[in-house]
């Protein structure tokens, strides 16, 4: 059977293995008797879950296999992800589940896992626990336990989150920032409107109305054009666009340039470093992002860690060196003073606070401190994750560009973690050169993979 946990918990395609009410159930079954264990009497767990429909069917299936182990289960109901990691750790919660895909459509679900102090669970863990899921497939059996637990409805959840969220900064008013804030039709799309009103923010909501297949459709972070559009038609200040369970933002500055990820970590990072506030002098980012902020970075006397693709690698660098600043170019944005993952909605909260304090605009804020190298991204499908090595019109194509590109630029070709997709990232100085060589290596990936 197929490997369960990929780079960011368990992910496919709903009613479709892995993603099964059949294995969600042994996934409880088989959390429970890890954490039980590992020494925990009656643990417990945070479930919480973004818009999709299928989110019904796997939270009731994960609980059932939580409470037959004797495990108490706390249900949040729709919560972004970082609520649930939040809630895990403000509850004395054991583990914290997320069911959810992020930024896939509607289609696709997944479950998240959280540690007891709101981290992502860690490798070993989640290898014991798919382990445990395969023995109890194989032997058709749990082990069975005489003790069982009980589910329970957390009516307050959200407040609790909304003023864990206003506390991030503070409780500092907001008024006089028009903003456009679409919310992808996913986790956020009744918490985060009430967090911005009641901060003052005069407030344009958009994909707010989810019906259970409409999430990240056309809108939210992966689709920025509709915030961009709203945020030149109604002339506001800044537009905020979350991701379908709001771990991830992306920005645009009054007249609709995107703000993505990098500039966002590059400016609050030269803020927190004039206000001494940057924990090592360093922060943390990902082989994605652009050798802009890199260079930009050291030209303000600020290291830079780069860690492999993923928020997981970002935020375990971050403990490891006690960083409180990283994020991606995508958008997962760690503010870990506050919070211990990607928080759309609290970074959101500290750029308007932020453009609030100097008194400057998003584009005054974003311009000026990087040049970003032309980069081209592109996201190839393909049938199956054949390894890069074993293609030799693929190694010979890369070879060939690192080669050209080594002084003045670099080649990353990937497959994703979440998806049956190969990444395909070209940078250069020049702008030619990164659109050639994309160009060529795309050609190749497509005729071999696609």
């Amino acid at each position: 059977m197929a490997k369960l946990f990929g780079t960011d918990g368990i992910r496919g395609k709903a009613n479709e293995y892995p993603i099964t009410p059949e294995i969600a159930l042994w996934t409880g079954k088989a959390i429970a008797k890890t954490f039980i264990e590992s020494g925990k009497e009656h643990p417990r767990a945070i479930i919480g879950k973004d818009t999709r429909l299928s989110g019904y069917m796997l939270e009731t299936a994960l609980t059932s296999g939580l409470v037959s182990m004797g495990m108490d289960v706390f249900e949040i109901g729709p919560l972004p992800t970082p609520a649930v990691a939040h809630l895990t750790r403000s509850m004395c919660a054991d583990c914290g589940i997320m069911i959810t895909a992020s930024h896939n459509p509607a289609t696709d679900n997944g479950i998240k896992i959280f540690d007891s102090e709101g981290y992502k669970l860690a490798d070993e863990l989640e290898s014991r626990i798919e382990t445990e899921v395969f023995s109890m497939l194989s032997h058709h059996s749990s082990g069975g336990r005489s003790g069982i637990g009980k589910a329970f409805r957390i009516e307050d959840a959200r407040g609790r989150y909304i003023e864990f969220a206003k506390s991030s900064i503070k409780n500092h008013s907001l008024s006089g920032v028009k903003a456009v804030l679409d919310c992808a039709n996913g986790a956020a799309y009744y918490i985060a409107p009430l967090i911005f009103k009641e901060l003052g923010v005069d407030l344009i909501r958009t994909a707010t109305s989810p019906d259970g297949t409409n999430i990240n459709e056309n809108c939210g972070a992966m689709c920025p054009q509709n915030m961009v559009r709203l945020v030149k038609e109604h002339k506001a200040d800044i537009g905020i666009s979350l991701d379908g369970d709001a771990d991830r933002v992306i920005f645009s500055d009054q007249f609709g340039n995107i703000v993505n990820g990098d500039r966002i970590i590059g400016l609050c990072a030269l803020d927190y470093k004039v206000r001494n506030r940057l924990s090592n002098n360093t922060i943390a980012c990902t082989l994605m992002s652009n050798m802009g902020l890199i260079e930009a970075m050291k030209k303000a006397g600020i290291r830079t860690e780069i860690t492999s693709v993923g928020d997981r690698y970002v935020i375990e660098r971050m403990r490891d060196l006690d960083l409180n600043l990283g994020g991606e170019q995508s958008g997962h944005l760690i503010f870990r003073d506050y919070a211990t993952t990607g928080d759309g909605i609290i970074s959101a909260l500290h750029v308007i606070r932020l453009m609030k304090r100097k008194g400057q605009s998003l584009h005054e804020l974003a311009s000026g401190f990087m040049t970003e190298f032309p980069q081209r991204i592109t996201s190839i499908p393909v049938q199956e994750k054949v390894p890069l090595e074993n293609l030799p019109e693929v190694s010979d194509v890369i070879h060939k560009a690192e080669t050209e590109l080594s002084e003045t630029g670099r080649v990353m070709v990937r497959y994703s973690g979440t998806e049956n997709k190969c990444r395909v990232l070209v940078e250069a100085r020049d702008a030619d050169k990164a659109d050639l060589w994309s160009k060529n290596i795309c050609t190749v990936i497509r005729k071999t993979l696609s």
